[in-house]
């Protein structure tokens, strides 16, 4: 007890740094401290104890490390994120027919952007950072599904709708083959392919894919279904998920209550029943209170994201038996009634309800982020962006959030079922507010 007590003490006096030398910085990580993320049950682990995360997202890493001078803003976010505790990072792996892009043309790729995804796989493991990695993307940015179309116009298939890509066999060839490149490559600067990683935590099929052309929900599945198999065909080690928003879909009306609006169950995607696929190991769901409800602030937000983020963590448990990952959430500063205070509730919102399954060991694995930026990246900002060292309230609640995570995957192994005497210690940590 008194190490942890030691531990518990400690924390209360951490408070992050955004120097140079902030971030947790290794260039020589042992390999029995750095394998693969697993899911044992609805709980992520690493050497065979419980990892439970904060994180974050920075989605244009790939494409800031291509060029010279932005590549530094790699390093920096990455040093800030280890320097409040952020263990997992979300960012694509994908840059479609777009400029700077990674895929040119199928199966056309740019050397340049691939190296700077190589440099953003080695520089995450320096900062002790794990990367989800998104294949490609629901929406026209960075090319996305539209971009797939596209290419399959112009070699003369006849396509009326984007949500074609789930569908054609020659536009599912074509995403096979980039999901076989990615997970295929070998990194230039450790010599190791992606496959073999373990800073990669999981592999993400799509950014938040829909398919209205068909609310039923059936062709979605079949694509997920396919392409789930097909990766764990190229890479059984790593872990997959969908990158779903976690709306509810016709196979489980009882649950409609819970989306944000009724246009949700027609979006051709259905949380539950995607996540029964082989080959999903984890569930994804995002929050957008200001999106899907109204972008005018208000307590209704709030009182959603716990409602919302209440019923996936019960459906982890009780139908999917798998982790569930917050995978994006956050607030626009452009949204009507915005405050940096609302902000700070939010998130607050978010981890005291993910602390609420972790003293459990429950099925709220995680949250991440919606987005981290250094400074100086203002014109990147869609409005959601943190820049910690501007925004010292919230890294303060980032950093707290951090150490409780960091101390409870530390002291509470798979075996001991968190039946033991460091719970009443762990209880009072997790729910102290004081940093």
């Amino acid at each position: 007890m008194e190490p942890l007590e030691m531990m518990v003490d400690g924390a209360e006096n951490q408070c992050p740094s955004f120097s140079g030398s902030g971030g947790a910085y290794s260039d020589d990580m042992e390999d029995d401290a750095w394998q693969m993320v697993q899911k044992k049950g609805n709980q992520f682990v690493v050497n065979d104890e419980p990892f439970y995360v904060n994180g974050f997202n920075t989605y244009w890493l790939m494409v800031f490390a291509a060029d010279d001078s932005t590549r530094g803003k790699v390093s920096e976010v990455f040093q800030q994120a280890s320097a409040v505790g952020l263990t997992v990072c979300r960012t694509w792996a994908f840059n479609d027919g777009q400029w700077r892009a990674l895929q040119k043309s199928p199966s056309v790729y740019d050397e340049v952007v691939f190296k700077a995804l190589d440099f953003v796989v080695n520089e995450a493991k320096k900062y002790k950072i794990r990367l989800i990695l998104s294949l490609t993307n629901n929406w026209e940015a960075y090319g996305g599904k539209a971009q797939y179309v596209k290419w399959g116009k112009a070699a003369g298939l006849n396509l009326t709708s984007d949500d074609q890509f789930f569908s054609h066999p020659t536009l599912k060839s074509y995403y096979k083959a980039h999901v076989k490149t990615v997970l295929n490559r070998v990194n230039t600067f450790t010599n190791m392919t992606y496959k073999e990683d373990p800073t990669i935590f999981a592999w993400e099929l799509m950014n938040e894919p829909r398919c209205t052309l068909d609310p039923s929900g059936d062709t979605l599945q079949a694509w997920i279904e396919e392409m789930a198999v097909f990766v764990k065909s190229i890479d059984p080690k790593h872990l997959v998920e969908i990158g779903s928003e976690g709306f509810y879909g016709v196979s489980s009306p009882n649950r409609f209550q819970y989306n944000p609006n009724t246009y949700a169950q027609q979006v051709g995607t259905d949380f539950i029943r995607n996540h029964q696929v082989l080959g999903i190991d984890f569930a994804s769901v995002h929050i957008y209170a200001d999106s899907w409800i109204s972008p005018t602030i208000s307590d209704a937000h709030l009182q959603f994201t716990k409602s919302w983020m209440e019923a996936h963590i019960e459906d982890a448990e009780e139908y999917l038996g798998m982790p569930v990952l917050f995978s994006e959430f956050g607030v626009s500063a452009n949204d009507p009634g915005y405050s940096s205070s609302f902000r700070d509730t939010l998130i607050s919102t978010v981890y005291k309800t993910l602390l609420n399954s972790t003293k459990i060991g429950g099925g709220g694995a995680g949250s991440l982020l919606w987005q981290l930026f250094p400074e100086g990246t203002d014109y990147m900002d869609d409005g959601y962006a943190v820049v910690l060292s501007k925004s010292p309230s919230t890294s303060n609640i980032i950093s707290l959030h951090s150490t409780r995570l960091a101390i409870f995957n530390s002291v509470c192994s798979w075996h001991c079922r968190w039946g033991c005497k460091k719970k009443h210690v762990l209880d009072v940590f997790l729910y102290r507010d004081d940093l």
